[in-house]
């Protein structure tokens, strides 16, 4: 049942999805041509086919960026940004086909009406659409009615996560576990026998779904109950033993048909996307120190005049591969000795800080110069920020997987950064949002930081 309604419910968010469409080109057109007064239009007939191709490129795109995949367990800001990257990417190959066919007269106007009137009204439709099954869901439609194998800490987890998210709609009818029989219920849930009677339960009852939640001690198992879950139908979720070792989206790879699993997906490890962000870094970090050049200039001039010592503060940091660079920032702390700058910690009200200083810090001018280190290729423009090696040899020994953010080149600004993680915060939630940087870099993504640095990352209550 939980499949035929997945699959009429793609067929009609496809439907309104590439209507939405539809009514977006309709209000592109309608916003450039009556309101906005445009001088010039495509012909009917053009416009009917811009219309039709635009469809068709939609529906391809939406269906490739895994719009159309359940999306019960997603969040609703990662549906956002599926959305906003599968239509920037149209938007990007409209302008090229307009190029390419030479469609003067379909104005950059209304291409941008266009673009910014599909995304709002598709993620207002996402929206709407996720409050009704929740609603249906929380009457008791459209639920996934799963078994669970195993009654340890692993199905714990599990079950403690389906009972915090009730609008993924899974409901538990059943354990089976060889320990805990002859116990009638576990955690409020059925006990329905040991793992040796799964065949009659899966004959007598149905299920959409089996979590598969085994300990190591009882990983023998595992081969019997695939091989019955096969043989009734029924789709199967492993959870494995060792889960809190690997990461949530494992790189698979095949070495003669041997499956391998790598436990951190990197995907910049990828030579061409390595590659895209490198040139990115160049031409952004060139742009910028353009651009900002008189501020930093007049940074310069402030320092010397506030106080004495050098313009340009040097700092050893490890980087990629955990390689030591000196990082350049603008001084904004007296002079200090080498052994102070080692192992002291910036805090809030440092006496250290100059009074141009503590502005610079505040709306992080004083980072203005590691555009220079970009352009050295000892960092990027996104990514983890770079440490000391005193504090890094203290994380590593204090903070699972803290090592792990060396495998990318450290940014000048991150993810944990605009999301507030600066100064004197926590730094294992720190490389909790590293760890996601690295795991699901995209172009786009680096794009939406840098978007949210700009509007709510350069001026920082957490910014010592």
């Amino acid at each position: 049942m939980i499949k035929e309604n997945q699959k009429y419910l793609n067929r009609l968010q496809i439907l309104l999805d590439l209507s939405l469409v539809v009514v977006a080109m309709a209000v592109s057109y309608w916003g450039r041509f009556v309101i906005l007064d445009g001088s010039r239009s495509l012909s009917g007939e053009q416009m009917q086919r811009v219309v039709l191709w635009t469809v068709v490129l939609y529906g391809v795109l939406y269906s490739r960026m895994g719009l159309y995949q359940p999306k019960r367990r997603e969040s609703l800001f990662k549906e956002c940004r599926e959305i906003l990257q599968s239509n920037i990417l149209g938007l990007a190959c409209l302008m090229v086909a307009f190029f390419f066919f030479k469609l003067v007269d379909f104005s950059r106007g209304q291409l941008m009406i266009f673009f910014v009137t599909n995304v709002v009204l598709m993620i207002l439709e996402r929206s709407c659409v996720r409050v009704v099954l929740r609603g249906f869901r929380s009457q008791g439609f459209n639920l996934r009615h799963c078994l669970v194998i195993g009654a340890n800490e692993i199905s714990d987890d599990f079950l403690n996560r389906v009972e915090k998210n009730k609008h993924w709609g899974y409901r538990i009818e059943g354990i089976l576990d060889n320990w805990i029989v002859p116990a009638k219920e576990y955690r409020g849930y059925p006990v329905l026998g040991r793992i040796d009677d799964l065949v009659d339960v899966l004959l007598k009852r149905y299920f959409d779904l089996v979590i598969i939640a085994l300990t190591s001690e009882d990983a023998e198992d595992l081969g019997y109950i695939l091989a019955q879950c096969e043989k009734a139908g029924v789709k199967s979720n492993v959870i494995p033993y060792y889960y809190k070792y690997v990461p949530t989206q494992p790189y698979m790879d095949d070495l003669d048909g041997l499956p391998v699993i790598d436990t951190r997906r990197v995907p910049l490890d990828n030579w061409f996307k390595n590659a895209l962000k490198r040139a990115f870094d160049i031409v952004f970090a060139s742009v910028a120190i353009l651009i900002t050049s008189p501020v930093m200039l007049f940074s310069v001039l402030m320092i010397k005049l506030t106080s004495p010592g050098p313009v340009i503060f040097y700092q050893e940091r490890v980087g990629l591969n955990r390689k030591k660079f000196m990082m350049y920032k603008f001084r904004s702390m007296r002079v200090q000795t080498d052994e102070e700058e080692r192992v002291q910690w910036t805090t809030k009200d440092d006496p250290r800080k100059t009074k141009w200083g503590a502005f610079m810090r505040k709306t992080s001018i004083d980072e203005l110069p590691q555009f220079f280190n970009v352009l050295k290729g000892d960092m990027s423009v996104v990514g983890p920020r770079p440490e000391r090696p005193f504090f890094v040899e203290k994380f590593r020994e204090e903070i699972p997987r803290y090592m792990i953010k060396h495998q990318v080149r450290p940014g000048i600004t991150g993810w944990a950064q605009v999301n507030g993680l600066r100064g004197d915060t926590s730094i294992e939630e720190r490389i909790n949002y590293d760890l996601y940087y690295i795991e699901n870099w995209t172009f786009l993504f680096d794009l939406q930081i840098i978007f949210m640095t700009v509007f709510k990352g350069l001026v920082n209550k957490n910014a010592y």
